[in-house]
């Protein structure tokens, strides 16, 4: 796959003359502007590397600068002036580089050669980090035979990048979690991830959120939004609660996944994107579909690989003893200083206790325990909140 550059001048010869010496030697290339422009294809597009000149019709360098290392991307700095005190400073907000004007071709090519060496060796360390985090979470689903099958399911669910998923089951079943590790066992998972719940919220502030809006398209609409679709392209998007969509937004999501197309809220261009969406509810979409709440063409669409969560009342002794380990060794490195070990009453009774909350439930309860137990060896039946208290340890 070729490396790919976010050019930003305000001069349009030197757009051109730099954006077609690297597509000469292989790089895809994209052209900017203004400032604005650049962060809207930087969050769109995510290139390898940005060569920024240093003044902008719309903002300094510098400012763009620090907003596109906040979004973590790899910067060259491009000036006119060798200014020592702004190259400085440029790099320490965290530039790579900083050339002066008019540039040597031989000099960028090089530069950004090795930048996008850096990005890219980077890259394929935290895909090889969460590849081996996440495939360790799939075996750790549990050893029974039914959550063998499923960790079997989600592996080969995340080897087909482009067909839909509908993760279902109740609230807490780890969901949320399961969407993640298709997408981080997935060949998009050097793009973004990104995650929008569903519901609560209106169907014009939903349909801001997913698919941007214009300036202008309602009262507060001040400036242009990209919406999250954009941000998750060449990545997944995953739409929680999706059973919770607002009725006037279900055609227009049908659109997108049909036609790999959507428009901005006020906007008149459609635009393409290229994302795999992977959705997840807790409600009976076949009974929504048949009172009309959902669509039914929708619902097909959502429906293609489809994927459904157990309660944790419904799994082993053995498969809850997987869950209860994994959470502790997850928490051990957020909370310093915390057990992470259980006595074998405390143990028996995380074990035995029905979790109408689920995994999320279980997690709440650990975490809490672990504070509470803060500086001891141990967590013991004092930590446990009143209801899982109830039965006294033997």
């Amino acid at each position: 796959m070729a490396d790919t550059l976010l050019l930003v001048d305000d001069d349009p010869a030197v757009l051109r003359a730099i954006g077609d010496y690297f597509e000469r030697i292989g790089y895809e290339v994209w052209r900017e502007g203004t400032g604005e422009e650049a962060m809207e294809t930087y969050r769109r597009v995510r290139p390898d590397v940005v060569v920024l000149d240093l003044h902008l019709p719309d903002a300094s360098g510098l400012v763009v600068l620090e907003r596109l290392r906040r979004e973590g991307a790899a910067v060259i700095l491009l000036t006119g002036q060798g200014d020592i005190e702004t190259a400085v400073k440029a790099m320490q907000l965290g530039a790579e580089n900083f050339l002066t004007k008019p540039v040597d071709m031989t000099h960028l090519s090089a530069a950004i050669a090795r930048v996008a060496e850096k990005v890219r060796l980077s890259r394929q360390n935290a895909r090889l980090r969460a590849l081996d985090h996440e495939a360790e979470g799939v075996g750790s689903l549990g050893a029974s035979p039914t959550m063998q099958a499923l960790a079997k399911q989600v592996e080969l669910l995340a080897a087909s990048e482009r067909s839909t998923v509908l993760l279902q089951g109740e609230s807490g079943t780890g969901k949320g979690w399961v969407a993640r590790v298709i997408h981080n066992l997935s060949p998009r998972s050097g793009g973004p991830f990104v995650e929008v719940n569903c519901g609560g919220l209106s169907a014009t502030f939903l349909d801001s959120e997913l698919f941007g809006h214009e300036k202008g398209a309602f009262t507060d609409a001040k400036e242009r939004k990209v919406g999250l679709f954009e941000l998750a392209d060449h990545g997944t998007i995953f739409l929680d609660e999706i059973g919770e969509l607002a009725v006037e937004l279900q055609p227009k999501l049908l659109h997108v996944l049909e036609m790999k197309k959507f428009r901005r809220l006020g906007g008149t261009r459609e635009l393409e994107v290229d994302v795999r969406l992977v959705t997840a509810t807790n409600r009976d979409l076949v009974r929504d579909v048949e009172t009309g709440r959902f669509r039914e063409d929708l619902y097909y669409r959502l429906n293609v690989m489809p994927l459904t969560l157990p309660p944790l009342r419904d799994r082993t002794r053995e498969d809850r003893l997987d869950l209860v380990n994994r959470i502790l060794f997850d928490l051990k490195t957020q909370l310093p200083g915390c057990p992470s070990e259980c006595t074998t009453d405390v143990l028996d009774r995380l074990l035995s206790a029905s979790w109408p909350g689920n995994v999320r439930e279980m997690r709440n309860v650990l975490e809490r325990a672990m504070i509470l137990a803060r500086g001891q060896p141990t967590i013991g039946w004092e930590q446990l909140p009143p209801d899982l208290r109830q039965r006294s340890p033997t």
